[in-house]
């Protein structure tokens, strides 16, 4: 065990990888996952000011406590120019990057036919036009140090999931996976990405508003947000040298069948 995790730590020693929309959630538990296994991480948040900086701030602190660099820098990425800024902050404090992942995602929890315009552009400029600028941006720096792009979608690209609509952008975004994995590797640099299925963040409160059946999961088939964290690392090791423009599913087995048993309640007798 000591021998592997001195062998990750000098895989990632030295490297820097920036989290978009790491201040929490997933995102967070990816950036504390690469911390610690020795990299310097780029925290990047929306808004200024208010709970989103501060999360990304305390996160920054979190890392240092590991002896590790953190940097926390606020860009909206549905802005062209928020994430050219973004970009050249990384090459003017930090001079590097190995690491880019999209982690970033903003949506209503609303049914598609009833999206408003100014709905519907976030959609877009945030979760399709957000993540190709910061591709676009982040290429020099990825070029000259044989990087690596991750990008976090979820089971939504693939099934019905009521009051979702982020679910289309993520199953456009898997398209652009795949065809930058095969654009981009002749500048030695991989993109992948993670479907990943049912995690427990602070959005799985708000969706079981809109779906009520998902209490009835069982509880072993919700993902935890360090699961998708490890395989984040995975994509962005020397032992994914072989997968290319591919998305792992990364779910606990969800999305295998069609039709799981209920489980089952217990029954008033039981209870008392």
């Amino acid at each position: 065990m000591e021998q592997t995790r001195s062998s990750e730590h000098s895989a990632f020693q030295g490297k820097v990888a920036l989290v978009t929309g790491s201040s929490r959630g997933i995102g967070r538990s990816i950036a504390l996952r690469f911390a610690r296994a020795g990299a310097e991480v780029v925290v990047n948040y929306r808004k200024a000011g208010g709970s989103s900086q501060a999360a990304a701030e305390a996160l920054c602190q979190e890392i240092a406590g590991m002896g590790r660099r953190a940097t926390a820098i606020q860009a909206n990425i549905a802005s062209k120019e928020a994430v050219r800024s973004l970009l050249q902050a990384v090459r003017e404090r930090i001079e590097r990057l190995d690491f880019l992942i999209l982690n970033a995602a903003r949506a209503p929890f609303k049914p598609i036919e009833r999206l408003l315009e100014r709905e519907l552009r976030q959609l877009v400029e945030t979760n399709y036009f957000g993540n190709i600028f910061c591709v676009q941006e982040a290429l020099p720096l990825l070029e000259a140090s044989g990087g690596t792009v991750v990008f976090i979608s979820s089971l939504g690209s693939r099934f019905y999931n009521p009051a979702y609509p982020l679910g289309s952008m993520k199953a456009a975004m898997e398209s652009v996976v795949r065809d930058l994995g095969e654009s981009l590797w002749d500048r030695r640099i991989a993109v992948n990405g993670i479907c990943a299925g049912i995690v427990k963040t602070d959005s799985l409160k708000v969706l079981r508003q809109y779906w009520e059946e998902i209490d009835l999961m069982p509880d072993d088939l919700f993902v935890d947000p360090e699961e998708i964290a490890d395989v984040a690392l995975f994509l962005c090791s020397p032992q994914s040298r072989g997968i290319r423009g591919q998305m792992l599913v990364v779910d606990r087995g969800l999305s295998n069948r069609l039709y799981r048993p209920i489980p089952k309640t217990m029954s008033r007798k039981e209870r008392e």
